[in-house]
């Protein structure tokens, strides 16, 4: 525990940037914006040219787009460019052009007669789920709590994320007051989502939406215990059951399977393809052997 070195640290009057601050990404943080180099994107042919990364963010769009696929959306194909967030692709200037925050996913939507650059994931669920008039309910009440619950997975992930993922796995050491913080939070986050699973099948309701395949990538996948290192362990997941149930159900889809992989070059063989440009792609890595 180094809660001393907590208490000893006094901030600085001015805040100034230390390159050297530590942890898993302080070589790509920085506290400006812009592009670093002059690198443009590349095209393919399909209507909807996605630039992303297999992080629970980036696999929302991925899904979704298997999801349309998989419902008989023929337009809904797509290219999928792997944006490589270690080595900085995200700071090109191609990448920034679609998206000036400089985070995955983003998408060019070349269907029609102008291209539509759309970036950040709720963002590019909303426009595709509106586009092909799927995954989101038109009106009423089933719309009203898709959107809830899309906007709650925007707004709750954040503390998952760069707050207990951060100091539980990524940070170059372990503080007590932070990880206590942040478990808190999740656990309340947890225990929000195993509620209202215990009142229906989804998160929004009796359908599947747009709301489960947003919260799934981050939330379904601690349930599993595949996020964090032993987060699942420290957080006692298994004692969410309707979370559980829910969990094993989006992970058994089709969509699901296929869309996890796209722009992903970690785990078993099974398990990666970095670029997706046809429906083969993913068929021929999902037929190898772990």
């Amino acid at each position: 525990m180094h809660m001393s070195q907590e208490k000893g640290w006094t901030p600085p009057t001015v805040w100034t940037w230390d390159k050297e601050s530590g942890g898993q990404f302080a070589s790509i943080n920085r506290p400006i914006a812009g592009a670093t180099r002059d690198k443009a994107l590349p095209e393919g042919e399909h209507p909807f040219q996605l630039y992303s990364l297999a992080t629970p963010n980036g696999a929302k769009v991925t899904i979704l787009f298997e999801e349309l696929l998989a419902a008989g959306f023929k337009g809904a194909d797509y290219d999928a460019w792997r944006i490589s967030i270690s080595d900085g692709d995200q700071f090109g200037s191609g990448f920034v052009d679609v998206n000036p925050n400089s985070k995955i996913p983003a998408l060019i939507d070349q269907s029609g007669t102008e291209k539509i650059r759309v970036f950040e994931s709720g963002s590019i669920l909303v426009h595709l789920a509106e586009k092909f008039g799927a995954f989101l309910p038109a009106s009423g009440t089933a719309r009203a709590q898709t959107l809830n619950w899309l906007f709650w997975q925007m707004g709750s992930a954040p503390f998952l994320g760069g707050g207990f993922g951060h100091f539980y796995a990524y940070a170059p050491e372990k503080f007590e007051y932070p990880i206590n913080r942040y478990a808190m939070e999740v656990k309340r986050q947890l225990d929000v989502l195993d509620r209202r699973l215990g009142e229906s099948r989804y998160v929004a309701g009796d359908d599947y939406t747009i709301a489960d395949i947003a919260i799934w990538p981050w939330y379904g996948v601690l349930a599993q215990g595949k996020i964090y290192n032993d987060a699942g362990t420290f957080l006692a997941v298994q004692e969410y059951r309707n979370l559980q149930r829910w969990t094993g159900e989006i992970a058994a889809r089709p969509a699901v399977i296929r869309g996890r992989i796209v722009n992903r070059t970690w785990g078993a063989a099974n398990e990666q393809l970095p670029e997706r440009h046809d429906a083969a792609d993913i068929d021929r890595v999902l037929a190898l052997t772990a």
